[in-house]
């Protein structure tokens, strides 16, 4: 038995395992009997199965006595359903008739399985620098190729869907939209809603009326990460845990636990270990970056670990602030009535997994744990809470709290809870200077504004007519540069045709002379961009060696995105491709004012919340763009428009370009703001906007 097959085996099972844990297994004489001891006899409340978990004296003592196959072939039916039920936080599928997968639905203990291969100064405040608690949110899906099949979320776990990628439009047909049977729970939702006395529904608001006009969207992972160009797919009821989470009919003893263990967050979280220091002056610690710990595939399981890991570390957030129960427990449940006659209220997290709209104008959110899904109801006469609902977005992770109808089969919500950041969030203190944040220079278009740039250079190189201009350059310690150094070949149709320079390797050659004309007392961060020469999956690393080596060796290049330290600053750094999600699906999010979308990031702790859409992102291990811890700093890029907001102690600032308007921008009337630059003082953040147009 292969160390691959063990871990295989394990995630199967709804676990993890230690590095450690695998060796003695792999090691043993009897490997694959032994792991299916430890799996029989594990903790319940165990994440990560450690040596500690696996007892060899009890193995030896049961081998001798009775063969643990025999053991677990006469372990119950229920314990057998309710482990290989365990859900990506379950599966994705449209059509619960098709037969179920052999490598999607595994019986997690059967020998095929163990055995298989698998720039004027501008004081602040500036005008356009906000002051914000709220802002306003929507979003597109973009199809993605289906390479993988993916199992239902129905009732019964033994009927899944294998959908075929030939059958994914590349935008909504109406033949394609599921219908009332494909809502979550609609099996269990019933022809007239068994409400009582307390009419919490009107009568009027009956099942069907819960289940039609539904807006329902498939996704899957894709074999490759390139975006595709539609804006939306049909999503059917799904899972993201991994295999069917329908456990109705099984009570199970195992916990659901939401707070880390400390082996867990060895696995999920950055060890200071994996921390890249760059002393001197200017001192830079990369805090979060994926270059050099990229492990992904695309392979099936790998989608699986992703979506848990961005439920496990979201949800932990939000139970700080909510007393949440497991789904599950929703389905096995008789909640007693309050003595007022209404019923008793509870809380629940997950993931949302698919979002309509009943003939009454209602909405319906469906939330996914790892311990199945349930169907919350967001009614229209609540105007605050209806608000609020409907900028939410696939798949992000929230908190509900509600009361449950008499059929135990739907929530209806009294309040919604996001991630969001703490009012007692701290800043940074303490720090000296300035830091100057720029993005998408594109060297290399021929609408590259380089008089501009090279006012800006001859500012940083504290030759400025202007003496105060000199003694703010003298500032400076820090530029950042969030993505799209150059212009790149082949971004979009035609782009050959806006290019002075046409070989991508001599656009860089440019730009690093440019940069070596930053004085070496400031020190530059540079993180790439869809323009730039890396994969356009996100997180993206850091440019290659072969490129970096035509810049100052100074320079510090990171991924996309990076969380650092700028001298004790917490600094985030995302380019900001899903901004373009944002602004075409959440309510009064603008490219005029960009800001607003990165503070809907904010709110959701996640810098790119829909999976699927034009962000085509890459399920490693470890989410990255969970936005944790908080930071001082948010600096975006990608939409060529600049915006300064504040938020809860949060500076957001998405900092323009240095590139004219292209006749790409034209046709989808995006108007840049280019040649301004932020400037941050690293002490107090307040802002100023230099303008060298």
């Amino acid at each position: 038995m292969e160390r691959k097959d063990i871990i295989r085996v394990v995630m199967e099972k709804e676990y993890q395992i230690s590095p450690e844990a695998v060796e003695l297994i792999y090691s043993s004489d009897s490997s694959e009997d032994l792991l299916k001891y430890v799996l029989l006899t594990v903790n319940d409340s165990v994440i990560v199965i450690g040596v500690e978990d696996i007892d060899l004296e009890g193995f030896a003592a049961f081998s001798a006595g009775e063969s643990p196959l025999d053991k677990i072939h006469a372990s119950s039916t229920e314990e057998r359903k309710i482990l290989s039920g365990a859900s990506m936080l379950s599966s994705r599928s449209g059509n619960p008739s098709s037969k179920p997968d052999s490598f999607l639905v595994p019986d997690p203990l059967s020998e095929s399985v163990l055995s298989s291969e698998p720039d004027a100064i501008t004081a602040a405040p500036d005008p356009s620098i906000k002051s914000s608690q709220d802002s306003v949110p929507d979003s597109s899906v973009q199809d993605m190729v289906l390479d993988k099949a993916y199992e239902p979320a129905p009732d019964t776990p033994d009927t899944p869907d294998t959908p075929d990628a030939s059958n994914t439009p590349d935008t909504p047909d109406a033949s394609n939209t599921p219908d009332a049977s494909n809502i979550p729970d609609a099996s269990n939702t019933p022809d007239t809603l068994d409400i009582q006395s307390e009419n919490i529904l009107s009568d009027e608001t009956s099942a069907s009326n819960l289940v039609s006009d539904s807006i329902s969207s498939v996704k899957a992972p894709p074999q490759t990460f390139s975006s595709r160009s539609s804006l939306d797919v049909n999503r059917s009821v799904s899972s993201f845990f991994g295999q069917d989470n329908s456990l109705s009919s099984f009570p199970s003893n195992r916990s659901f636990r939401t707070e880390p263990s400390s082996s867990e967050r060895e696995i999920f979280l950055d060890s200071r270990d994996e921390y890249k220091h760059y002393p001197g002056k200017n001192p830079v610690t990369v805090v979060s970056d994926i270059t050099g710990h990229s492990t992904c595939v695309g392979e099936y399981m790998q989608f699986v670990q992703y979506f848990r890991d961005r439920y496990s570390r979201l949800s932990e957030i939000i139970r700080g602030r909510i007393n949440a129960r497991p789904i599950e427990s929703l389905k096995r449940r008789n909640f007693r009535r309050g003595g007022d006659g209404g019923s008793e209220e509870i809380s629940i997290i997950g993931m949302v997994s698919d979002i309509s709209s009943t003939t009454n104008g209602h909405k319906i959110l469906s939330l996914e744990d790892p311990t199945g899904s349930f169907s919350v109801l967001i009614r229209n006469s609540d105007k605050e809470l209806f608000e609020l609902a409907s900028k939410i977005l696939l798949d992000e992770v929230i908190g509900v709290t509600g009361s449950i109808t008499n059929d135990g089969s739907l929530m209806l919500a009294t309040k919604l809870i996001q991630p969001d950041v703490p009012n007692s969030v701290q800043r940074r203190t303490g720090t000296h200077g300035k830091a100057v944040l720029i993005s998408d220079v594109h060297v290399g278009s021929s609408q590259f504004m380089e008089d501009a740039w090279l006012d800006f250079l001859d500012f940083l190189k504290g030759e400025s007519d202007s003496e105060d201009m000199r003694e703010l350059a003298a500032s400076v310690r820090y530029l950042v540069v969030a993505g799209d150094i150059v212009d790149g070949i082949g971004i979009y149709p035609d782009q050959e045709l806006e290019l002075d320079i046409l070989d991508v390797y001599e656009q860089y050659r440019k730009a690093a002379e440019y940069f070596r004309e930053i004085p070496e007392r400031i020190r530059v961060i540079i993180s790439p961009g869809n323009h730039d020469a890396v994969r356009q999956a996100e997180p993206q690393p850091a440019l290659p060696e072969s490129i970096q080596a035509y810049f100052p060796e100074s320079i510090v290049f990171v991924g996309n995105p990076a969380f650092l330290e700028l001298d004790g600053v917490r600094l985030l750094i995302y380019h900001g491709r899903s901004i373009d999600d944002l602004v075409a699906t959440v309510p009064g999010v603008s490219y005029q004012e960009p800001a607003g979308a990165v503070l809907e990031m904010l709110k959701r702790r996640h810098l790119a919340p829909t999976y699927g859409s034009r962000v085509s992102i890459s399920p490693e291990k470890k989410d990255y763009f969970i936005i944790d811890p908080v930071p001082d700093i948010i600096h975006t890029g990608h939409v060529h428009t600049l915006g300064v907001q504040r938020y809860k102690n949060v500076l957001l600032v998405n900092s323009g370009t240095w590139q004219g308007q292209t006749e790409f921008q034209k046709r989808v009337n995006l108007v840049p703001v280019p040649a301004r630059v932020p400037i941050v003082d690293l002490e107090n953040f307040d802002v100023k906007i230099l303008a060298f147009d």
